[in-house]
């Protein structure tokens, strides 16, 4: 594998989850995973909901539940602006499990004001969270 770095930001809109060099990237774009290394081609990309897994430069794994964004990669240089991403270790399963009941419910039940498409959305990204958690 490829140990040469590159830098890498994964920026939210409330702050900055990753800034730094790393190894590999890894994320799952809307038209399926991809992995970024050193003299990566330039490269854009949207991302689905899903995993981000960073490969540090001393050699650990990082992981992170991401809902979507966009991840543009020039020069040795990644940037990943996303929805939202949390480290592993930083998931909450107890809110993720409360979501993951509601949104359930909001399936099973299925009052006549349920917005179906965003009900499955938020079972999707909680499922997400809690297999993500599940690997710490």
């Amino acid at each position: 594998m490829y140990e040469k770095p590159f830098t890498l930001e994964i920026v939210g809109p409330e702050r900055v989850v990753f800034s730094g060099e790393a190894t590999s990237f890894s994320a799952p774009g809307i038209e399926g995973g991809f992995q970024v290394l050193v003299h990566h081609a330039p490269f854009l990309s949207s991302l689905a909901v899903g995993e981000i897994k960073v490969k540090t430069m001393d050699g650990r794994d990082a992981r992170y539940a991401t809902s979507g964004g966009f991840v543009e990669v020039r020069g040795n240089h990644v940037v990943a602006l996303v929805e939202a991403a949390e480290r592993a270790d930083e998931i909450d399963v107890t809110r993720a499990s409360a979501s993951r009941e509601r949104a359930e419910t909001r399936l099973r039940v299925q009052p006549k004001d349920i917005d179906v498409d965003r009900a499955r959305a938020s079972l999707h990204r909680a499922l997400n969270r809690l297999r993500i958690a599940a690997k710490t």
